[in-house]
């Protein structure tokens, strides 16, 4: 197949502003050798030779680069080897892997766990296997907030399924919805999928409401807690860990919050079962590697005491809100360490971006098709790792920058709320 087909659509994302390039990190400071001693603190990165505060990431903990992760990652290494050969229904089911889900289950107050590659692997592999028409003898009726990441749509999709999205965290639109798709004693099966923190806008879902919706409609309720997951909840547990039994499923991960890599259901018993028999993600992929695991676990061990880290990343970001909010600046609904600063228009969010590198800060511009037409932000990411100091530069930076670019601006650019 020609090659050009695919430049073309290349070219035509550069023409309309939206084409993405991959930027090289580096973590060691400018003008240091690459050795011991020389890398940068957690919330800081190096980008073409310039050292900058990072406020993209969802390190929100800080812990990618925690000792007590990176040892024992090492450690299990050491131990387990590299990796497992295999997937764990072969021969790659090594001991660790009962260790970390057995932790996982207790934090999140459930019977079971299941360990994934990523979040977006867990969603796109155990959505199908639960939305299966053969297995319901049925097609399932899905019920989806039209926010929910890329990750949960594409699961659903890949199911064969039509998604019913409701409104945006509106109880009441999915109540109606319910009402209206359900009645009849021989209606689909139905699932309610809804993040608990949404990642482009920083608000939160009614865990309470939807609990109750799903009770009253019989309904599975599927939780993705990938950005409450660290930093939320009791022992920062996730927002479902408050409410036990309220979801039937909760997924989220550990290359946020929880600095490395990987992903888990939360689960009962009996769904576990059905996932290590039918989840694609489980079935067809090598399992993931000791080192891997030793990260989650020493994670796992660290989550429950970091209480006042999180209350300081929540502090921080209450915080800048507050001060953005008060220059008239569009914070959306952000109730949680990540703070959108919606501008609107894709080119004023790319101005306001390399505005910010020159100030010293990482701030990516989220564009369509991530965000909704005329949606445009920066999402800045708060870490607990983050200087006072710093975050004060920032505020002060975004209020004069937006300022000048909403003072030439023309009709499509939106920075006021």
């Amino acid at each position: 197949m020609p090659e050009r087909v695919f430049a073309n659509f290349c070219n035509g994302l550069e023409t309309s502003g939206r084409r993405r390039v991959l930027r090289e990190v580096g973590l060691t400071a400018p003008g240091k050798s690459d050795s011991a001693g020389a890398s940068l603190p957690p919330g800081r990165v190096v980008v073409d030779g310039r050292e900058l505060v990072n406020v993209s990431s969802n390190d929100y903990l800080g812990l990618s680069r925690h000792p007590q992760l990176i040892e024992r990652s090492a450690r299990w290494g050491e131990h387990w080897g590299a990796g497992c050969g295999a997937s764990r229904l072969v021969s790659g089911n090594l001991e660790p892997f009962a260790r970390v889900e057995r932790k996982l289950a207790r934090g999140k107050g459930t019977e079971s766990a299941l360990v994934f590659a990523s979040g977006y692997q867990t969603n796109v592999s155990i959505l199908p296997a639960l939305l299966d028409s053969r297995v319901h003898g049925a097609r399932p009726l899905v019920f989806a907030d039209r926010l929910n990441h890329a990750s949960l749509h594409t699961g659903c999709n890949a199911a064969g399924l039509r998604q019913i999205r409701y409104r945006h965290n509106d109880m009441g639109h999915l109540e109606a919805l319910l009402k209206s798709k359900t009645s009849g004693a021989d209606s689909a099966p139905a699932f309610i999928i809804s993040e608990t923190v949404f990642s482009m806008d920083g608000d939160r879902a009614d865990i309470p409401a939807l609990a109750d919706l799903a009770r009253r409609f019989d309904a599975f309720l599927y939780l993705d807690e990938a950005h409450a997951t660290g930093v939320l909840g009791k022992d920062g547990f996730g927002l479902a860990a408050d409410h036990p039994g309220a979801a039937n499923l909760v997924m989220g991960t550990f290359g946020k919050a929880l600095g490395g890599f990987g992903a888990y259901a939360a689960c009962s018993d009996t769904l576990r079962d059905y996932l290590v028999n039918r989840c694609g993600g489980v079935v067809y992929s090598t399992a993931l590697p000791p080192t891997v695991l030793g990260t989650m676990d020493a994670a796992l061990d660290l989550l429950p005491n970091l209480g006042e880290a999180r209350s300081g990343l929540l502090r921080k970001a209450e915080e800048l809100r507050a001060q953005w909010r008060g220059a008239g600046l569009d914070c959306g609904a952000s109730t949680t360490q990540i703070v959108p600063l919606i501008v609107g228009d894709d080119e004023a969010a790319i101005a306001l971006s390399r505005s910010l590198e020159e100030e010293g800060f990482l701030a990516v511009a989220i564009r369509p098709p991530t965000v909704p037409e005329g949606m445009s932000r920066l999402r800045f990411a708060l870490s607990a790792a983050h200087e006072e100091e710093d975050l004060a530069r920032l505020a002060a930076a975004v209020i004069r920058l937006a300022a000048r670019e909403s003072s030439g601006a023309g009709g499509k650019k939106r920075v006021a709320s």
